[in-house]
């Protein structure tokens, strides 16, 4: 039986990563596979941190983990590294005197603890005084009770996080209560009543974007491009030399560098770049998700076989947020570019194998483990497939983000 992980970004009160929780399961009794917690967590940690490393699924930030009653009772966060790792106490667990102590053994060593899904009850008061965190689903709460339970776990010193945030509306709110973190899709879903304006550059970042999924590259229009943007020349030099791209040579002049890379990736870097500009700075998990998106596509389509399956897998992930990065619908967006038939059609929601591959990456970001196994027993796929290929695509992705912050 193999292990699944999904990963959920925490934010900032700045909408920057704090990290990530990894997710096993979806809900007590949704797990997939179906298996106890405690024998879910222990497959998490054999067979992503084991096998992968849980900072590189993290990029190296904060990772979340829940922990339910026998596995922290029989001390399994200690393998994990207590600088890059926060372990969450599940709702459900038993506060015994053998449970208090574990915690505060993995306290000592220097692990920061989270309370997940508190809900007020008198039983958490012997961990209060131990943990970092603590973890409230507001929506459970009227807005004056959130205040009150806000305000008395503020007294203690602890650090809030607050879960299903859904949107930027919410955000706001949950801030102005106190909250310190904040943790839910909002990202993912547009901002009504809302039209983002594209400056020149952005414009410019979006006409680069159409150039690159012409069928036929221009390299000339594209030179001219670059040639009027020295921190975007720089940029290709440092794409061309990230060792993640598996290329390195002596560029001697712009044309060359862009003749060099060959068309295919010329037109992934391009799409990344345009992406990357076009993307505010408060929104830069949205890039990081897109790059997830486009890799997972690519590799899915290309053991697919699908006809074409690199650049087109590779552009229909990366598009699939660009009605959230522009607040524009997508129907609007795909009609200004010049994309490939099936790529519209994926983008639009049609059932194709390229939306399906779509939807694969966008069920295990949920982990929606249900919908996951669906399509990948409707193509045959292997669950290690499915799992190896996430894994790989978050590791290419922060290596291909350290080109735009290096």
């Amino acid at each position: 039986m193999f292990a699944y992980v999904a990963r959920q970004p925490i934010f900032d009160s700045h909408l920057s990563v704090y990290g990530y929780e990894l997710l096993f399961r979806n809900g007590e009794n949704n797990c997939f596979p179906n298996i106890e917690p405690d024998e879910a967590t222990s497959k998490l940690l054999n067979d992503s941190h084991l096998s992968y490393g849980i900072e590189d699924i993290t990029d190296g930030k904060m990772g979340f983990i829940n922990f339910h009653e026998n596995t922290l009772l029989r001390h399994f966060p200690t393998s994990l590294n207590p600088r890059t790792t926060i372990i969450e106490i599940i709702e459900t667990v038993k506060v015994t005197d053998n449970l208090v102590k574990a915690c505060q053994h993995l306290k000592v060593k220097g692990y920061k603890l989270a309370i997940d899904d508190y809900d007020n009850a008198a039983h958490w008061q012997a961990l209060l005084d131990i943990v970092d965190m603590v973890k409230i689903e507001a929506s459970a709460y009227t807005p004056d009770e959130l205040i009150s339970i806000v305000a008395s776990l503020k007294q203690k010193k602890l650090t809030l996080v607050v879960e299903r945030v859904e949107t930027l509306e919410e955000f706001k709110q949950y801030k102005a209560i106190g909250f310190d973190y904040f943790q839910g899709y909002f990202l993912a879903k547009p901002e009504l009543m809302r039209h983002r304006a594209l400056g020149m550059s952005k414009l410019s970042m979006l006409d680069l974007l159409t150039e690159s999924v012409r069928p036929a590259i221009n390299i000339d229009r594209i030179t001219a491009i670059f040639e009027k943007d020295a921190a975007l020349t720089f940029k290709l030099l440092r794409f061309i030399n990230n060792p993640a791209i598996g290329k390195s040579n002596t560029i001697t002049s712009l044309k060359h560098a862009i003749n060099y890379m060959g068309e295919e990736e010329l037109k992934k870097f391009i799409a990344l770049i345009a992406l990357a500009n076009v993307t505010e700075s408060q929104h830069a998990e949205l890039l990081s998700m897109s790059l997830v998106r486009a890799k997972f596509c690519e590799i899915i389509a290309e053991t697919l076989a699908l006809k074409n399956a690199s650049s087109l897998g590779y552009l229909t992930g990366l598009l699939s947020l660009i009605d959230v990065i522009t607040s524009q619908p997508m129907s609007a967006l795909i009609n200004k570019l010049p994309l490939a038939t099936d790529v519209k059609a994926a983008l639009s929601g049609e059932p194709t194998q390229l939306n399906h591959c779509l939807n694969l990456i966008n069920a295990l970001e949920k982990a929606d483990w249900r919908a996951a196994s669906a399509i990948t027993k409707q193509y045959g796929l292997e669950k290690k497939t499915m799992h190896q290929a996430y894994i790989s695509s978050i590791t290419w992705a922060g290596k291909i983000l350290s080109c735009q912050t290096s």
